[in-house]
This record gives C-alpha cells, structure tokens and sequence, in this order.
C-alpha cells in the first residue's frame, strides 16, 4: 500500500511538471543559477538609467514586474527608493527576500502573476527588465494583459520602463545567430527548434542545470515584437508617449537607437 503511494505521488509529480509552463519549470529551482548568468550583470548600469528617468525622485513608488531574485529592486531599494516586486515564480521571490535581508533592505516581494495585479492607480513608475513576464507567456493576449495590468496599476503621470525581444533582430539574424548572441533567460545549451514568421513565434529547445545540478531540457516559447506592435498596444492603453532605443546590457541609453543589431528594445512609455 505504501509503495502505490509513492508511485501515485511520484505520477502526480510528473503530471504537475508535464502542466507548468516552460518559465514556470525554468525558475523552478533556478534562483542561484540566475544570478550567475551574464545577463544579469548590468544591474548597476540600468538603474543607473532607471535614477535618471525618474529624475532622482526618491518619493517615487516603483513597481517591479517579473522581479526575479530582486536584483533591479534591491538596488534602487539601496539608493532610496520604495519598490514592490512581483513575480510568479516563489523560488526566485525567497532568493529576493533573502538577498533584501542580508543588505538590511524593507522590499516587499510578493508572489503575483502579472496578468492579474491587484493593484490600481498605485504606482508612479513601473520597471520590467530582461523579459520580466512580457514576452514570455503563450498567447498574445496573454502578453497584451500583462501590458493591461501594468498600466492599470500606474498613476496618471507614470513612466512604465521595460525590456522585450526585438522582432527586427530575428527576421534580420538566423536563428543560430540569435542563440549565440541572446542575454537572456538560461543560455547554457540551446538549439533552434522554429521559429514561425507568421506570429513571430519561437520554439527553442533549452538544456539547464538546476540549483540542485539535475539536468533538464524544455521548450521555450518566445514572442517577439516589431516596435510598431508595440506602440500600438501601448497607446492602446492610454499612454500618450512611446519612445523605443535598443537595448545595450548595463548600458540603457537614449542614444542608442534601435537597429537590427539589437537582441532587445528598450521602451519608455508616459501615462
């Protein structure tokens, strides 16, 4: 009877894993490994560009969407500013808490799907780097509620600051190049499985290591977005002003204008 409990729990497992989303099984048990990777090391240089946008106002509430283990959080949190940070995923948000507790910092990290935020003409400034939530999730209009949320959960006026996949750089770079060059989520081994021009769409397979060094192989499924996509769906939402640069890791930049070359965009949005 014992050993059909087990069985059963282990099959109940591997159904829940089979279920999650493919970022839901990444961060998982990701947090230490995230922090190592290369992308996230330019933390110091976007807040910098976050400090200048929101013109050094230390009175001003931030929202950080899609958080992760709380790097740009923690640091704005550290030079004076109050931020929230949510995030799905409760391994990357205990990661956050635990590194906000060594620095003595009162963050609040709470556990939200950034589709469904409770709040509501909250925020003065709202943060979503390195792919926070947008554009991970499996359907556009689950993308496009993310956006939705965001801006609800801004003041009239607010800056939404974020980072997303770059449709020009697809189009314009094969998929072996984008692999290569790509800063973001869990490039440890990655093979191009697709990637569908009609809906932008793409399906790569992704090998990592978990906190625990057990190996695992998903499929990640990415949108990318052309600029013009994206000023529609936020004017959409009622912000008034779009401006989108390229994205250069730990080095935001008005200057840098958006090329083909560019992995990322940078867009800065006014409500």
């Amino acid at each position: 009877m014992i050993e059909l409990i087990e069985v059963r729990a282990k099959t109940n497992l591997l159904e829940d894993w089979v279920m999650m989303q493919w970022y839901e099984k990444l961060f998982e048990n990701y947090a230490e490994q995230y922090d190592k990777e290369p992308f996230t090391q330019g933390t110091i240089g976007e807040c910098d560009f976050i400090e200048k946008e929101l013109n050094y106002d230390k009175s001003l509430n931030i929202l950080d969407i899609g958080c992760g283990t709380g790097r740009h959080a923690i640091e704005l949190a550290k030079r004076g500013y109050t931020v929230t940070g949510i995030d799905l995923s409760e391994a990357q948000l205990r990661k956050a808490r635990e590194k906000a507790k060594k620095e003595n910092l009162k963050i609040e990290f709470l556990k939200h799907d950034a589709r469904n935020l409770p709040f509501e003409n909250h925020f003065d400034a709202a943060i979503m780097l390195c792919e926070g939530a947008f554009p991970l999730m499996e359907t556009d209009e689950m993308n496009f509620e993310i956006l939705k949320n965001a801006a609800k959960s801004l003041k009239t006026p607010g800056k939404f600051i974020f980072t997303t996949l770059s449709g020009l750089y697809r189009l314009f770079h094969s998929s072996h190049d984008s692999l290569e060059t790509s800063t973001h989520e869990a490039t440890e081994d990655s093979t191009s499985e697709h990637f569908d021009f009609m809906t932008m769409r793409s399906h790569d397979l992704l090998t990592f290591t978990d906190d625990d060094g057990n190996q695992h192989q998903i499929v990640v499924n990415e949108r990318y977005y052309m600029p013009s996509e994206i000023t529609w769906l936020l004017k959409s939402l009622g912000f008034h002003k779009v401006e989108i640069f390229g994205a250069k890791l730990g080095a935001f930049s008005r200057e840098e204008q958006l090329t083909t070359d560019h992995f990322e965009m940078l867009v800065i949005a006014e409500k």
